[in-house]
C-alpha cells in the first residue's frame, strides 16, 4: 500500500512538472536579461511577467505560442519549448514634441479626485494587464501643454509592490499606439490606500494635439504576489475557507459618464465597458471607470 501511495505521488509531481514551462529572456546584443517582460499565451488570457533575473514560468499542459513584448523591444513570438528568448533592441525615434523646453512658470492640476471618495479600483488578477487613460487635447492643456506631475490613488495589501508608468500616443483610430517615452518608470507602491506623486519635469512631455495616454502596467511576479484566506457560503449555515491570490497594486476610480480606459489583454486595446448593477457602490452603477489620475501642468 505504501508503495502504491508513493507511485500516485510520483504520477502528480510529474504530470505538474510537465505542465510548467520555464524559460529567461535575454538582450539578443547584449546577452543582458530582461527584466519586466509581458509575456502572454497567443489569444488567450493566461500570461506572465519576467522576473528581475529575465526568468519565467509559465503552467501549461501543451505546446503553445508565447508572445513576448517589452518597452524598448520589438515583439516576438516563440513556441512554449524554447527556453531562451532573445529580444531585438527596437530603434525609438523620439518625437519632436517630447524634447521641448516648458517655461515653467505657471502650472495648472485637472482631473482632480478626492481620496475618501473612492472605493472602486482596477486590479490585474493573476495576468499581465495595462490600462491605460486618455488624456484629450483642450485649451487648457495648449496653454498648459506640459506634463510637470501626476498623482493617483492606491490602494496595496503589500508594501513596496511595483507597477510600471508608462505613456503611449494616440493612433489613427484614436487607441494607445507607440510608446511615448524610451524609458521604463518603475513606481513602488507602499502598502495601505495612498496618494502617489510622480515629478515627471525631466522627460519633458509635451501633450500632442491628437491627445496622450497614461497607463499602468501590472507586472506578474514573486515580489507583487498576495494570497488570502476569504469565505464562500455554499449551503445554509455552512462555511466553507478558500484560498485566493493577486498581484498588487490596486490602482483608484472615479465614475464617469465618459469613455476614456482602455484595456490592452491578448495582444490588443479594447475599451472597457461601463460598470453593470452589481458593483456595490451605486454611484459606479452604470458609469465608466476612470483612472483617478490628477495631472500637473506647467507652460
Amino acid at each position: 500500500m505504501k508503495d502504491i501511495r508513493l507511485i500516485w505521488i510520483f504520477l502528480i509531481v510529474t504530470q505538474f512538472a510537465f505542465s510548467q514551462i520555464r524559460g529567461v529572456v535575454k538582450d539578443s546584443i547584449s546577452g543582458e536579461p530582461i527584466p519586466f517582460v509581458n509575456i502572454w499565451v497567443e489569444n488567450e488570457t493566461i500570461g506572465t511577467t519576467s522576473e528581475t533575473n529575465g526568468n519565467f514560468s509559465l503552467d501549461i499542459k501543451e505546446e503553445k505560442v508565447l508572445v513576448f513584448s517589452a518597452l524598448g523591444y520589438e515583439t516576438k513570438k516563440s513556441s512554449s519549448k524554447t527556453d531562451l528568448i532573445l529580444l531585438k533592441p527596437k530603434v525609438f525615434e523620439l518625437n519632436e514634441v517630447v524634447v521641448s523646453n516648458s517655461k515653467n512658470s505657471r502650472t495648472i492640476n485637472i482631473n482632480s479626485f478626492k481620496k475618501g471618495k473612492i472605493n472602486v479600483y482596477f486590479g490585474a488578477g493573476i495576468q499581465p494587464t495595462i490600462i491605460a487613460k486618455k488624456i484629450e487635447f483642450t485649451e487648457q492643456i495648449q496653454s498648459h501643454p506640459f506634463l510637470k506631475e501626476i498623482n493617483f490613488l492606491s490602494r496595496c495589501d503589500i508594501d513596496n509592490a511595483k507597477i510600471i508608468l508608462r505613456f503611449f500616443d494616440a493612433d489613427s483610430e484614436g487607441k494607445p499606439g507607440n510608446d511615448f517615452l524610451d524609458t521604463n518608470i518603475v513606481l513602488e507602491i507602499k502598502k495601505g490606500k495612498k496618494n502617489n506623486r510622480v515629478n515627471l519635469e525631466k522627460y519633458k512631455i509635451r501633450i500632442p494635439e491628437e491627445g496622450l495616454f497614461i497607463a499602468f502596467e501590472w507586472l506578474i511576479i514573486e515580489e507583487n504576489k498576495y494570497t488570502y484566506t476569504y469565505t464562500l457560503e455554499e449551503e445554509k449555515n455552512k462555511i466553507v475557507y478558500k484560498n485566493g491570490m493577486n498581484y498588487q497594486p490596486h490602482i483608484g476610480t472615479t465614475p464617469s459618464e465618459n469613455q476614456t480606459s482602455w484595456h490592452y489583454t491578448k495582444g490588443k486595446w479594447l475599451k472597457r465597458g461601463k460598470f453593470n448593477q452589481d458593483i456595490k457602490s451605486s454611484k459606479y452603477q452604470d458609469k465608466f471607470g476612470e483612472l483617478a489620475i490628477q495631472l500637473t501642468l506647467t507652460n
